[in-house]
């Protein structure tokens, strides 16, 4: 599968320009992190094949078979939601400006298409509950509007980051860092934890294994519930890189919005570092899955999860 590149979705230097200035007569949707993450894998192929954020005929596929209309595996949707009155107000082929909570227009979206989804089955079908227990089900329920909109999108530039500015990467970025390390097998090791010296052993050994050469590619976007903050994740990330062989171990950071979908977002997730260039996946214990949640078992001391786990596994794209 090829990746989309990120100059498939920003225009050139001229229609920025044309965009910019058109868009103070636009309506403008202030983007939350989790869509401007979404938005910024979009625009640099982390989401490949996805162009936009998906159309109702993309999303009821994803829902019920996990792959996009054209047949391609696709298994979390991609959505942008606003209110109601808001989309009350778009006309057919209206142009809206996409802002970052400080102004700044990383990209425009030409509507073509809205509808109000059945939270409730969607709740069913990506989390396998609809219980509100689970942070996932609960910021569908309490933060995504009501209303789902698509169309074209013009990216006019990437998100910025003004913390370890050398080590966000587009999916392109790293595919060309490979090609000139020479390293044409790449394991990916994806967490939103600090990583701990056993993590480091099993790494290797997988690695080792695959003859592969490895990426650590942790998730600095929106992570679970009681996660530690991510700019302590990265010095811990840092740290335990340099105890790796020399040039056998690169860090780049990802800006994914977890959904704690459990098996549904391990795919997902081998997907996304496909597209930045990785050979192969390791898939832990609970990948994915949400954080313990109390039950009547917590009397004898215990917790439970809401999804299955699943043993330690490299997956080979």
């Amino acid at each position: 599968m090829e990746p989309v590149r990120s100059d498939d979705l920003l225009v050139t230097s001229e229609r920025a320009e044309q965009l910019k200035k058109a868009s103070l007569t636009y309506k403008s949707i202030t983007l939350t992190k989790r869509q401007l993450c979404d938005l910024e894998l979009l625009l640099n192929g982390g989401f490949s094949p996805l162009k936009t954020f998906m159309g109702k005929q993309d999303y009821e596929t994803v829902l019920q078979d996990l792959r996009l209309s054209d047949g391609r595996l696709w298994p979390i949707p991609i959505t942008l939601d606003v209110s109601a009155d808001f989309a009350r107000s778009l006309e057919h082929g209206e142009t809206v400006a996409l802002r970052d909570p400080e102004g700044f227009m990383p990209a425009v979206l030409t509507v073509e298409e809205q509808w109000n989804p059945d939270k409730q089955r969607e709740a069913e079908l990506v989390y396998g509950t609809r219980s509100t227990g689970h942070p996932g089900v609960r910021y569908l329920n309490e933060e995504v509007k009501s209303t789902y909109i698509s169309g074209k999108l013009e990216g006019i530039q990437l998100p910025l980051h003004f913390d370890f500015e050398t080590l966000w990467d587009t999916p392109a970025e790293m595919r060309r860092l490979f090609d000139k390390m020479g390293w044409r097998r790449v394991l990916a090791f994806h967490s939103s934890n600090p990583m701990h010296r056993m993590h480091r052993e099993m790494i290797l050994t997988v690695a080792k294994e695959k003859e592969a050469h490895i990426l650590l590619h942790p998730a600095v976007g929106v992570t679970k519930p009681g996660d530690l903050q991510y700019y302590a994740r990265v010095h811990c990330y840092k740290a335990i890189q340099a105890h790796f062989p020399h040039d056998f171990a690169a860090l780049s950071l990802l800006p994914l919005a977890m959904r704690m979908a459990g098996p549904r977002e391990a795919l997902w997730h081998a997907l996304i570092n496909q597209n930045y260039g990785c050979t192969h996946f390791i898939v832990g214990p609970d990948h994915a899955s949400p954080p313990y949640q109390p039950s009547a078992s917590t009397l004898a001391g215990k917790g439970r999860l809401i999804s299955d786990s699943s043993a330690p596994v490299s997956y080979t794209h």
